[in-house]
C-alpha cells in the first residue's frame, strides 16, 4: 500500500482534538493551562478513519534527533546529538527507494519504490545535519522558515518585531517580507499544498512513500493575526513581543501579556496547521487514496508552555508537555476511529512504512512494526518506552509511571559515537578514546524525578523520595533497556545504574 508521513515540528499533544475531546486547556493537564479550547476538525477527521495511540513518546530530543530516530529506526540519543545521517545508517528513503541519483525507471524495476518529500524544515540542509533528504526519489524544499540564510536584502525597513532585530529570527521576518501576500503563504500551507499537487500528479504509483516534514507550529509563532483573536483579542498589539519562546522559566523574563501572547500564538499556529492538513486530506478524499493508503501524523516532540513554570523546549527533563506526543495512524481497513493503549515511538515509524510499502526490514532495529496492533488490539508492542537528550537525564515510562534518570554529579564516562563533530549544538567534545571523542556535557541541574501520571498527567509531583519501590523497579528496567537496545555501556555508569 501506499505511505503517507505526516510529520509536525513541536506539537503538543492535549492542542489535538484526538486528544482533548473538546475540553479547554485547563481541564487536560492543569489549572495553570488556559481555558481555551483549541478546535482541530480535521485531526479529529483523520483520527476517525484511523486509530489513535494513548502512549507515544518521542525518543531522541530536539528536532535532529528526533528525525534520526525516524530516519534509522534506532534511538539516536545514546550516542550522539544533533548530526547527519551516516553512511551505515541504513536511513528510510534508500530502504524503499534504494541507491540515489538512479532512473526513476530502474528504481521500479528493481522492485523499489518512489519516495517524495515535501518540507519547509531547513535544519533538513543545514550544516550539522544537512543530509537528511539524500535518500529520496524526489523533493521539494520550501524556502524561508526562521533563519533560513534566504533573502538578504533589505538590510533595514522591513517589519520585525524589536525584540527579534538581533536575533535569528530576523532572518524569518526579511524572508515574509518578501513572500507573504496571503494565507496561502505561510509555510504550513505552502507544505500541505504542494503535497497534495505531489499527490495529484502522482497518485498512480504503486505503494509511493510521501513525507511531509512541517516545521509549523515549532516558532516562530507568528500566524494570522484572525487567528490569535480567537485566544488573545490584543493579537499583536502586545508591547516587547517575540516570536519565540525564551526557552527558560517565564517568569522575570515574559511580562502576564507576553505570555498569555505566546501561549495564544502558539494555539493559533496549531489551528493554522490544522486548516491546511485539511487540504491535504481533501486531496486524499478526491483521488480516492484512502482505499490504498496508510496515514501517520506525529510530532517529534511536544513544548512547554507554561508546565512547570517554562516556556519553549530542553531546560530540564523530558516531562508529559514535551515527551508525550500525538500519533495517529489512518489504516486503508483496519481499526478506524479505534484506540490503542500500547507504547509507541517515533523509532516504530521505520519499519512500519517498510512493512507497509512492501520491503524488506533491515534487522538491529529498535522500532516495532505498527501494522499487527492496527489489526489485533492486543499486539505486543515495548514494556517501556525510552526518551532522552544525548548527555542529559534518560527517560523510561510504562504507560504509567515515568522515571527521569539523572546522571551521577560528573555525567562521565560520555563519548560521541559518530565520526561527525556537533556543529548547530555544540558540545564540549575532547579527545578520542576507544575510537570515540570523549564528551563533557554538564546535564540538567534537576533531581531525579518520578511521576505517576495517572493521578498527575503534567508531571507536577515528583515521588521519588515517596515511592522508593517503584524508583527501584524503574532503575531496574531502564538498566535492562539500556542492554537491550545496545546502548553505549558508559550510559549505565554515568546515569549510575551499575
Amino acid at each position: 500500500m501506499n505511505v503517507i508521513v505526516i510529520l509536525c515540528d513541536t506539537l503538543r499533544r492535549d492542542h489535538c482534538g484526538p486528544y482533548h475531546h473538546g475540553r479547554p486547556l485547563n481541564e487536560c493537564w492543569s489549572t495553570e493551562a488556559p481555558d481555551w479550547v483549541v478546535p482541530t476538525p480535521n485531526m479529529d477527521r483523520l483520527a476517525a478513519r484511523g486509530t489513535v495511540f494513548e502512549h507515544a513518546y518521542c525518543g531522541s530530543h530536539p528536532c535532529m534527533p528526533a528525525r534520526r530516530d525516524l530516519y534509522t529506526g534506532r534511538y539516536d540519543f545514546l550516542e550522539r546529538g544533533w548530526a547527519p545521517l551516516e553512511e551505515d545508517d541504513l536511513d528510510l528513503p534508500r530502504q524503499v527507494s534504494g541507491p540515489p541519483n538512479r532512473s526513476l525507471r530502474r528504481v521500479v524495476d528493481e522492485g523499489y519504490r518512489i519516495s517524495y518529500l515535501v518540507t519547509d524544515h531547513f535544519h533538513l540542509w543545514e550544516q550539522g545535519s544537512g543530509n537528511y533528504h539524500m535518500g529520496y526519489s524526489g523533493f521539494e524544499f520550501l524556502r524561508g522558515a526562521e533563519s533560513d540564510a534566504w533573502h538578504t536584502d533589505p538590510l533595514d525597513g522591513f517589519p520585525c518585531p524589536p525584540g527579534d532585530l538581533l536575533a535569528k529570527n530576523e532572518r524569518h521576518w526579511r524572508n515574509v517580507h518578501h513572500l507573504r501576500r496571503s494565507e496561502e503563504d505561510w509555510f504550513c500551507a505552502q507544505v500541505f499544498r504542494r503535497a497534495a499537487d505531489w499527490l495529484e500528479r502522482n497518485h498512480t504509483y504503486e505503494d509511493f512513500y510521501l513525507h511531509l516534514d512541517c516545521f509549523d507550529p515549532h516558532e516562530p509563532w507568528d500566524p494570522p493575526a484572525e487567528l490569535v483573536e480567537r485566544f488573545d483579542p490584543r493579537a499583536y498589539a502586545i508591547e516587547g513581543w517575540k516570536a519565540a519562546a525564551p526557552y527558560a522559566k517565564w517568569r522575570g523574563v515574559m511580562t502576564e501579556a507576553q505570555f498569555k501572547s505566546a501561549r495564544a500564538r502558539y494555539a493559533a499556529k496549531v489551528v493554522l496547521v490544522d486548516r491546511w492538513l485539511g487540504r491535504l486530506l481533501d486531496a486524499m478524499d478526491r483521488l480516492d487514496l484512502w482505499k490504498d493508503t496508510l496515514v501517520v501524523f506525529t510530532t517529534d516532540h511536544g513544548t512547554y508552555n507554561g508546565d512547570h513554570g517554562r516556556m519553549g523546549k530542553m531546560q530540564t527533563h523530558l516531562h508529559d508537555a514535551s515527551a508525550h506526543i500525538p500519533f495517529i495512524v489512518a489504516h486503508p481497513t483496519l481499526a478506524h476511529g479505534e484506540r490503542r493503549e500500547q507504547l509507541v515511538q517515533l523509532v516504530d515509524i521505520y519499519p512500519t512504512v517498510l512493512a507497509a510499502v512492501g520491503r524488506p526490514i533491515p534487522p538491529d532495529r529498535h522500532g516495532v512494526d505498527l501494522l499487527p496492533v492496527l489489526e489485533d488490539r492486543a499486539a505486543p508492542t515495548r514494556e517501556y518506552a525510552l526518551s532522552g537528550v544525548f548527555g542529559k537525564s534518560v527517560s523510561i515510562a510504562d504507560g504509567r509511571w515515568v522515571l527521569h534518570q539523572s546522571p551521577v554529579a560528573e555525567n562521565r564516562p560520555l563519548h560521541w559515537h559518530s565520526p561527525y563533530l556537533a556543529k548547530f549544538t555544540p558540545y564540549d567534545l575532547g579527545p578520542y578514546r576507544d575510537g570515540y571523542r570523549v564528551a563533557r556535557t554538564p546535564s540538567w541541574p534537576e533531581p531525579t524525578w518520578l511521576s505517576d501520571t495517572s493521578a498527575d498527567p503534567n508531571e507536577l509531583e515528583n515521588l521519588a523520595a515517596a515511592r522508593p519501590d517503584v524508583l527501584l523497579a524503574m532503575q531496574q528496567a531502564l538498566s535492562a533497556k539500556l542492554a537491550e537496545v545496545g546502548a553505549p555501556p558508559e550510559q549505565r555508569e554515568r546515569l549510575g545504574l551499575t
